[in-house]
């Protein structure tokens, strides 16, 4: 299991990331435009205190095996139609994150069916710490990187699955990030706001910012990204309500960055923050809660 300690966005050897002029992507194709090798950052350890134990019971316990080597792996690259989209965008999330304990958890559509997917302990672009926004005594639904179709044919929204708490670590987590497109970013640690700012950008009308709950699915600094000034990308687990994918890729990741011009509707989608700001959201441990609205 890879360190909360530190972010794991790239390999020894490095991982390729396009950055397209507004906007940005986590890059494996061929035809990419702008390639740029990038350099990790550090981020707190997750909360290590143990979740409490949740009131109901819940589904029924699934105590089956399963053969997770033949499960496609959910990352940010998946595009799996059998993963439900969160069904309650507007309400609050838990206060509770999840890791696999083991080297992945089977991931299901829901309690009592075959698994669809796998979640790894180890990714080269993180999304292994999720949050919780159900949880049970036996199964926990949680959000996840990845797709589960394209907005070209329909499919916009952030993926969801269930997990069985035998299978994952838990940890209370006290943080929220609260975004208002309308009124700006709160970071809150239990409940209590410990840090605002009205200034932010945003996605235009085409490129709309999503909307809903997701979580912060990695970090890392991109030298190449200029506007960014060296200062960390805070990677979401949402993408696109309208985009496939940027510079060629098949991926279009929202992100929290610096940008100079933070003229409201003004991005691909990306939350563009100020200096102190970004700096605010990258001490936030991996998996934390955000809730974007109008």
């Amino acid at each position: 299991m890879l360190s909360r300690g530190r972010t794991s966005v790239v390999s020894a050897a490095g991982v390729l990331v396009v950055l397209a002029a507004v906007g940005f992507t986590l890059g494996r194709s061929p035809h990419e435009t702008v390639v740029a090798r990038v350099e990790t950052v550090s981020a707190p350890a997750a909360p290590s205190a143990p979740a409490p134990a949740p009131a109901d019971e819940g589904p029924a316990v699934d105590p089956t095996s399963y053969d997770l080597a033949a499960l496609p792996s959910v990352d940010v690259f998946s595009v799996l139609p059998e993963l439900p989209l969160d069904p309650a965008p507007d309400l609050p999330p838990t206060q509770v994150l999840v890791t696999p304990t083991g080297e992945a958890a089977p991931v299901f559509a829901e309690p009592g069916s075959p698994p669809v997917a796998r979640l790894a302990s180890e990714q080269v672009h993180d999304g292994t710490t999720v949050p919780v926004v159900e949880q049970h005594e036996h199964w926990l639904r949680v959000l996840l990187p990845g797709r589960q179709g394209y907005p070209s044919a329909g499919v916009t929204g952030q993926a969801t699955g269930w997990v069985r708490a035998a299978d994952v670590t838990t940890a209370a987590d006290p943080f929220l990030v609260t975004v208002s497109l309308s009124g700006g970013l709160r970071i809150l640690e239990d409940g209590v706001a410990i840090y605002e700012s009205p200034d932010l950008g945003y996605g235009t009308q085409a490129t709309p910012t999503p909307l809903g709950r997701t979580f912060i699915m990695t970090m890392f600094t991109d030298p190449a990204a200029a506007y960014t000034r060296g200062l960390p990308i805070v990677a979401l687990g949402v993408q696109s309500p309208t985009l496939d994918g940027f510079g060629g890729t098949d991926v279009a990741v929202t992100a929290f960055h610096f940008h100079d011009d933070r003229a409201q509707a003004v991005s691909n989608g990306c939350v563009r923050v100020d200096e102190a700001t970004i700096a605010q959201l990258a001490a936030l441990p991996l998996g934390t809660p955000v809730v974007i609205t109008a």
